[in-house]
């Protein structure tokens, strides 16, 4: 699944995507530090992991595996 960052604040390392059917999908600071990014830009791309209840657990890049 795919989003693009609606809101994300730097000191919190929490943020909003706006996914392809215009679901609005929170993602906690956890999410963000599994990536291994060192920020976001607003619009920018990302590829969403969920696990099995729907929570986000890691946010990355569609190029990262």
């Amino acid at each position: 699944m795919q989003g693009t960052v609606a809101t994300y604040d730097a000191a919190t390392r929490s943020g909003v995507l706006l996914l392809d059917d215009g679901t609005e999908l929170a993602f906690p600071a956890a999410a963000f530090d599994a990536s291994g990014l060192r920020l976001l830009r607003l619009g920018q791309r990302l590829r969403v992991e969920t696990d099995e209840t729907g929570a986000v657990v890691r946010v990355t890049l569609p190029t990262m595996t």
